[in-house]
């Protein structure tokens, strides 16, 4: 217990400890003097750029990728521009920020993917300095130009560049300045001389950090937390003011007693911290500065580089890769002298009983669960963290990282083996493990160049078989874009969803297949994308020979050309002598012209159906034509414009204008229903309220439509004056209701007595007011009686 604790110093209620993680792989003449050095976060892999500043096409620097451990993972010439800075994306990508603006991607293995550029303004006045920060949104780029601007990038897979206000007074780069993310939006916080500055979209904001020391002239250092939320300033007195990012709240200042401007900074905090703590670097010397006021000094016996992690630092030098941390409490528990806490107890037992697992069978009340989740994260801790892997990740780490990360990292490496393994130890469900760690590795299998394609093909689907979650597809592109075509189509052939198969058998030129292939799965859209492709593709002739042979497709390109191309609808009904279609065509095309063009092209229609031996729809279309001509002659004589009303319409708005003789010839010509005629000229009139027309219209001849819808649409205009007028012609089954709808309970209830009908007696009672009818109310009662009795 003694050997656990005897690297750990006090500082404030908590303990810090710093271990070794590895002996480094490498073999660095000259450590990291004269290198651009980069590490990723969560024990990601390293890149070095020797002596960056080299100019001479004879004497290029050399540009190396380590794994954590020192394993080399990629190495070679820098043969582009001058880099002013290196960095990784939360993908594991390289960024190599060049002078001029331009940054250059690569992925671990030394492989180029792209390349995009901050802006033509930073190429004309040079990068002085840049960083590279992650967000939530992903990972962000910032620059300052030799005009002393800052150029800002929040996502380097969207690129939105934001040009930042100008900081006043400054000339040249600051003497230091960190990008924070605050609010949804990332912000660079400036120091220059003792003033601080806010720099967000638009406004320069300037800011006083509360209780910094009075001595300070200028802030020369500065370094934000892994969070955000905390932000640590050196100033050239020697003092360290710790506080939150906004500079609204202080919780600490400590005297160094070193006026040297650091090399680094950094937060060593993990969550839920006791005492949280910035270490200071400078040449061979490392300060552990608490928010309690107390430090830990440590002396380096190389040139190091700190990298933030979440819940520690980590230093990195030519020899040794170590990490600085607070002791956890849960450690500190199990090994503090005297400890009786649970941790403590099961390590005593481990002594007695050999292994601690044993003890556990004595605990009725406690959950095994815990433990075994717990040994099952150090298992795959302590397997990734082997110097062959080289991801010295802590288990709080490996939390907030997430297992589907890190398979991710392990599938970046190529390490596919060890990817199973996890997922299956973990039980991961196959398509979010094991399948999708196979798909990565068929993906990079295809790449293989030396391996004949039908090799490739069946060591491929020998090994995924019938795996979860598993596109052949995916993999066949990947095939493609390497430039193994046949390769492609072979792998296509294990794909079991035919809609997957489309997009590459395009891309191949395969496109009959594809139409087959889209037909097969069912997906409109699908066809209509082929289809479509095939247009852009093929000739009119073939196009259409080939849409013929293939009636699904054929059918649902037509429904396309109805909504947005007409005149090719027009052609494919020509070519296929579809008259009935075609007669249908010109039908709807006629309603987008002006009179005379529309009456030609009715009448094309009738000659179609014609031809199509279709009767009713050609003398449809030229009663049609009829109705158009006699429409425009009364716009001639009348002024009334009736163009393109159907013939009911046309009708409704004669009578309604008072056209009756007009109304009365199209009644006659068209032969419209007598009921429907008698319908539409009886609204009319009461909805003009012609109560003089429409007695004479219901004296003309006797009502098709009977006399209660008189009765009805004269109470429905409130007059019931009129109403009654009718109330006498309606038939005896109808009566009763006609009476009712015009108030006449004696009339109605002489009509229901009359009828002897039950359920007219009842409609009257409920109409019946039991204190103002009474002798009312007791006729129907003895009718209603009598009416029950047979």
């Amino acid at each position: 217990m003694a050997f656990v604790t005897a690297n750990w110093n006090p500082l404030g209620d908590a303990f810090y400890r710093k271990v070794e993680l590895y002996e480094m792989g490498w073999s660095l003449k000259d450590g990291l003097r004269e290198c651009l050095v980069a590490a990723a976060p969560y024990g990601g892999p390293i890149a070095l750029l020797k002596e960056p500043q080299r100019r001479s096409p004879s004497a290029r620097p050399q540009l190396e990728i380590y794994s954590s451990s020192g394993v080399t993972m990629a190495s070679f010439v820098w043969k582009s521009g001058v880099v002013k800075q290196l960095g990784w994306t939360v993908c594991d990508d390289l960024l190599c920020i060049q002078e001029d603006g331009t940054i250059l991607i690569y992925d671990l293995f030394g492989n180029f993917k792209r390349h995009f550029s901050m802006g033509n303004e930073v190429g004309q006045s040079q990068v002085l300095e840049a960083k590279v920060f992650h967000s939530p949104y992903g990972t962000g780029v910032a620059i300052v130009t030799g005009a002393s601007r800052f150029t800002l990038a929040t996502n380097i897979d969207d690129l939105k560049l934001r040009r930042l206000p100008e900081v006043p007074g400054l000339q040249g780069a600051p003497p230091c300045w960190a990008v924070l993310t605050q609010d949804r939006q990332s912000k660079v916080l400036v120091a220059n001389g003792a003033d601080i500055f806010i720099l967000d979209n638009a406004v320069c904001t300037p800011v006083n950090p509360p209780g910094l020391s009075p001595q300070a002239t200028s802030i020369v250092h500065m370094c934000v937390s892994f969070s955000y939320k905390y932000l640590a300033l050196f100033t050239d007195s020697g003092h360290v003011w710790m506080g939150s990012t906004d500079l609204k709240e202080k919780l600490s200042e400590v005297d160094t007693k070193v006026r040297n401007t650091p090399k680094q900074m950094a937060w060593c905090r993990r969550p839920k911290s006791r005492e949280p703590s910035v270490v200071i670097m400078w040449d061979r010397h490392l300060l552990v500065v608490g928010v309690c006021k107390d430090t830990i000094p440590y002396h380096l016996d190389d040139d190091s580089v700190l990298v933030p992690e979440l819940d520690g630092v980590r230093i990195v030098n030519g020899t040794h890769h170590e990490l600085l941390q607070e002791v956890p409490a849960a450690c500190e528990e199990i090994f503090k002298i005297a400890s009786m806490a649970p941790g403590a107890l099961l390590l005593e037992a481990l002594k007695e009983y050999e292994a601690a697992s044993f003890g556990k069978c004595f605990l009725s009340n406690f959950s095994p669960e815990p433990q075994v989740c717990m040994c099952r994260d150090l298992r795959v801790l302590n397997a990734v963290r082997d110097y062959t892997v080289g991801i010295p990740l802590t288990h709080m780490q490996f939390r907030q990282m997430t297992v589907r990360v890190l398979i991710d990292r392990l599938v970046y490496r190529k390490l596919y083996p060890l990817a199973i393994e996890i997922c299956r130890y973990l039980k991961t469900p196959e398509y979010q493990g094991v399948s999708r760690v196979l798909k990565h590795w068929a993906c990079c299998k295809v790449q293989q160049k030396e391996e004949a394609d039908e090799n490739i093909a069946r060591a491929i689907s020998l090994k995924l078989g019938e795996a979860a979650g598993i596109s052949y597809s995916e993999i066949a592109t990947k095939a493609y874009e390497c430039g193994r075509t046949e390769l492609a189509i072979k792998l296509l052939e294990f794909e079991p969803r035919s809609g997957e198969q489309v997009p590459l058998l395009l891309k191949i030129k395969r496109s009959q297949l594809a139409l087959s292939k889209a037909i097969e799965s069912g997906d409109t859209d699908l066809v209509y994308t082929v289809v479509t492709y095939l247009k852009n593709e093929m000739n009119r002739g073939d196009f259409f020979m080939t849409l013929r042979n293939q009636p699904v497709a054929l059918s649902l390109y037509r429904q396309f050309c109805k909504h947005q191309e007409q005149d090719t609808l027009k052609d494919l009904f020509n070519q296929d002598d579809d008259h009935q279609e075609l007669g249908n065509f010109y039908v709807k095309a006629s309603y987008q012209e002006k009179l005379e063009a529309r009456i030609g092209l009715l009448q094309s229609a009738v000659d179609e159906y014609n031809k199509a031996k279709n009767e009713f729809a050609a003398k449809l279309t030229e009663e049609e034509m009829r109705l158009l001509r006699f429409q425009r002659r009364l716009e001639e004589e009348k002024g009334e414009c009736l163009l393109g009303f159907s013939l009911h319409d046309t009708i409704s708005t004669l009578l309604s204008l008072g056209l009756h003789k007009h109304a009365e010839q199209l009644y006659k010509e068209f032969r419209v229903p007598d009921k429907r005629y008698w319908w539409l000229k009886l609204t009319a009139l009461a909805e003009k309220e012609d109560w003089e027309e429409l007695e004479k219209f219901a004296k003309s001849k006797k009502s098709p439509i009977g006399y209660l819808p008189f009765v009805e649409v004269c109470v429905k205009r409130q007059n019931k004056y009129e109403a009654k007028k009718y109330v006498s012609k309606v038939t005896l089954d109808q009566k009763v209701k006609a009476h009712l709808s015009v108030g006449d309970l004696e009339g109605a209830a002489d009509a229901a007595i009359e009828r002897r009908n039950e359920g007219e007696i009842g409609a009257v009672l409920s109409r019946c007011s039991p204190a103002t009818d009474r002798a009312l109310v007791e006729r129907l009662n003895r009718a209603k009686a009598t009416a029950a009795k047979k």
